[in-house]
């Protein structure tokens, strides 16, 4: 029998989120982010299940041909544009609209032979100071974009959120008031939320929203699971108890012993490891589900397997399933036991999980 690990990929849970985004953003348009293999999903899977949203947001031109080779026709916006002058050939080529966040790109495009058409999203630094051109730089390069007859009018404004996942923080607020004071007289639809500014700031929804991770069923704010706004899980780890060991009291569990058995009892060990994307450093007490009932990781996390504390499921047996995180089990509690994020946990995905889609 073969390797007993999977990676559930729920499809109508994605079309649920994107519901979700509807309806906290009536009024916008949906640039759904689907970059890093849709955040370990399967960049193509999921791009062809966003029948509803307006646009794509990749990462680079290799995840946007991608897109394209496999029949993708919706905008696809290149979020970091390129990164080399050449590539513009190619973003041409495939019709990628592209994010101009400094001046090299207003002076490659200035450049570039007139028989291309670009769409342009300008991106403006109002607090996150990673991509974006600075405020007071903003109306002269937007003029220098309008004045290159190949780029569709009208240019697309943007900024992006440093602090929008904190609620308490006055950030965002400062944000906003700047995109819309550094924006004001300049037409073009406008665009600042993520996940978190749809979910916490309706005030930064604009013309288009970006959301992320809550497409993908997570919730971006430390303190809650996605299912705290209704969004459902879309990605399940799963795998069986492969081996069902008896433990003596003070055996140590696992490489470096960093578990010890307090009293004589079964540990199970889980056919799913950081091999296959699950996070090494989980500490011990990070829970799964076997039978659908809680259980705790105990000793580090191998390669291939984990070991678990079988004492809430006595009766449990070799071939039961286990669930490491999805359905069940939201994937923001195995990252808080990690020390991680659930951006990291579901983009770090190895393609060893055989795919399962329902």
């Amino acid at each position: 029998m073969s390797r007993p690990t999977y990676m559930t990929i729920n499809l109508p849970a994605l079309q649920h989120n994107v519901a979700r985004v509807q309806a906290l953003a009536p009024h916008s348009s949906i640039m759904a982010m689907v970059k890093a293999n849709a955040y370990g999903h399967g960049i193509e899977r999921v791009a062809q299940a966003l029948t509803s949203v307006q646009a794509l947001g990749v990462a680079s031109l290799e995840e946007g041909v991608k897109l394209r080779e496999a029949g993708i026709t919706k905008p696809i916006v290149l979020m970091e544009g390129v990164f080399y002058a050449d590539e513009l050939i190619d973003a041409a080529r495939y019709h990628f609209s592209l994010v101009v966040h400094h001046l090299p790109h207003v002076e490659m495009l200035e450049q570039f032979p007139l028989e291309a058409a670009f769409s342009i999203w300008l991106k403006i630094d109002t607090g996150m100071h990673r991509l974006g051109v600075a405020p007071h730089l903003a109306h002269e390069i937007y003029q220098r974009l309008s004045a290159i007859p190949s780029i569709i009018k009208p240019i697309g404004l943007m900024t992006h959120f440093a602090e929008a996942d904190l609620l308490a923080s006055t950030a965002t607020t400062r944000q906003i008031e700047l995109f819309q004071q550094v924006t004001h007289g300049l037409q073009g639809p406008r665009s600042l939320a993520n996940s978190a500014g749809i979910l916490a700031w309706p005030t930064a929804h604009g013309d288009w929203v970006r959301p992320g991770l809550m497409l993908y069923g997570a919730s971006p704010f430390a303190d809650k699971t996605g299912s705290d706004y209704d969004l459902q899980p879309v990605m399940t780890l799963s795998s069986r108890l492969i081996a069902i060991t008896q433990v003596p009291r003070g055996g140590k569990v696992g490489y470096g012993g960093t578990w010890v058995a307090p009293e004589d009892m079964l540990i199970g060990v889980v056919g799913v490891g950081y091999g296959d994307g699950y996070p090494q450093y989980a500490e011990n007490a990070t829970p799964v589900l076997i039978n659908q009932q809680v259980c705790q990781v105990v000793g580090r996390v191998s390669m291939d397997m984990l070991t678990v504390d079988l004492r809430n499921q006595p009766e449990a047996k070799i071939g039961d399933a286990v669930i490491l995180w999805g359905e069940g089990l939201p994937v923001e509690q195995v990252a808080r036991h990690s020390h991680t994020s659930a951006y990291e946990i579901l983009t770090r995905m190895t393609p060893r999980p055989k795919i399962k889609e329902v």
